[in-house]
């Protein structure tokens, strides 16, 4: 091939064409004929035209194509360059080999976490791209979680799965920089439930209807420990018996996420009892501590992580449990697992004892105390009018 020129009337308008759509870093120059992609701190590319004029009418809307794929440096130059080159209008995804590379980038996921959490939206975002492929990530993002009830618990968790592959896909030009997940999306929120705490009277009531039986028995305990520590379910299996300074104590070392601060973790914790009390208002002590340092079993909780779905599976077979339930719903609550636990704050807060000490027994910061318990709170108002009409 002819040396072409570079004062050749065609250059300066296809360099300055660059530079103006991709920004003053961006520059080709001749590679023995061929057009080469420069790009300042992010490496070149060769690509597959002609150092003439044609070659660079074809060119530009490639370079254009591989710079929106960069995003800014979410990937490397070539990966950009090499997805622009594969892809096409009428180019359809390949979808299932998709889902499996993300399944091998989120390896900690269970592989029921997978199937319940991940699999369902993914395969909604596959079938999004059947035919005429969404505008842009609000779109997909609202295709993709359509069958959810806006507001929903599994709505919230279906687009945390949805958003973390998109951002993968995107990043690594498996999508256009388009499809990233939006800020936001228009959606009506549900109003949070308030959890029911359970009465003393209630929980005695649902121990005393169990089922005899060493299965039984094991779920009594972990109720019992749940009422009176205030547990997460999840805890039960993170139990442990420390030596303190004035002598053996019970801990969870269980870890999860605090709330308010990306990342942080709760602490191991030394739990502090606060026991049922009967009709009477005599305190019940089942010498919990004690039976579990002589190695009384707790019953199976699944998978780590399924502790309270584990406990709700067991409780939505008793009829009393059932029957609970709809005490709890005509006060416009919820009953769950975690009932056990409100009881202790109501029971803590009702006491009296100040909100760092309950929340630092519960396991969360304050500020996270306070959004789910401040109801629970001492009020002066009942009182002070009380006292007005004496």
């Amino acid at each position: 091939m002819p040396r072409v020129s570079e004062t050749e009337a065609w250059i300066k308008p296809f360099r300055r064409q660059i530079a103006e759509t991709c920004g003053e870093s961006w520059y080709v120059r001749n590679n023995r004929g061929r057009i080469r992609l420069e790009v300042r701190d992010a490496g070149t590319v060769s690509l597959p035209f002609e150092w003439t004029a044609r070659g660079s009418a074809l060119a530009l809307p490639r370079i254009q194509q591989i710079f929106k794929r960069w995003n800014g440096g979410q990937i490397t130059l070539a990966a950009a360059a090499q997805n622009a080159d594969t892809s096409s209008a009428h180019q359809k995804l390949d979808f299932s080999q998709l889902i499996e590379k993300y399944r091998a980038f989120v390896p900690n996921a269970g592989d029921t976490t997978w199937q319940t959490f991940y699999l369902p939206v993914l395969r909604n975002c596959a079938k999004a791209f059947d035919g005429r492929p969404p505008v842009d990530g609000e779109a997909l993002a609202m295709a993709c979680l359509s069958q959810w009830e806006q507001g929903s618990r599994m709505r919230q968790t279906s687009r945390q799965k949805l958003y973390g592959f998109l951002n993968w896909a995107v990043q690594r030009g498996h999508l256009k920089p388009i499809y990233s997940p939006p800020a936001a999306l228009p959606e009506v929120l549900k109003p949070k439930r308030i959890g029911y705490p359970l009465s003393d009277a209630q929980i005695l009531q649902l121990l005393d209807n169990l089922p005899e039986g060493e299965a039984h028995d094991r779920w009594r305990f972990a109720i019992q420990l749940c009422a009176v520590y205030g547990l997460r379910p999840e805890e039960l299996r993170h139990l442990r018996i420390k030596d303190g300074a004035s002598g053996e104590e019970l801990w969870t070392i269980y870890q999860k996420s605090m709330g308010g601060t990306k990342g942080a973790k709760t602490e191991p914790r030394r739990l502090h009892p606060l026991l049922l009390r009967d009709a009477d208002g005599s305190a019940i002590d089942w010498k919990l501590q004690a039976r579990l340092q002589v190695g009384e079993q707790l019953p199976p909780l699944n998978r780590d992580g399924d502790g309270g779905q584990a406990l709700n599976q067991y409780l939505r077979r008793r009829k009393v449990w059932m029957a609970l339930r709809g005490e709890a719903e005509h006060q416009s609550e919820q009953l769950t697992p975690y009932s056990f636990r409100h009881r202790y704050a109501k029971q803590a807060h009702a006491a009296r004892l100040a909100v760092a000490e309950i929340s630092e027994a519960m396991g969360h910061t304050i500020e996270v105390h306070l959004k789910s318990y401040a109801r629970f709170k001492p009020d002066a108002t009942a009182a002070n009018f009380a006292a007005v009409n004496v």
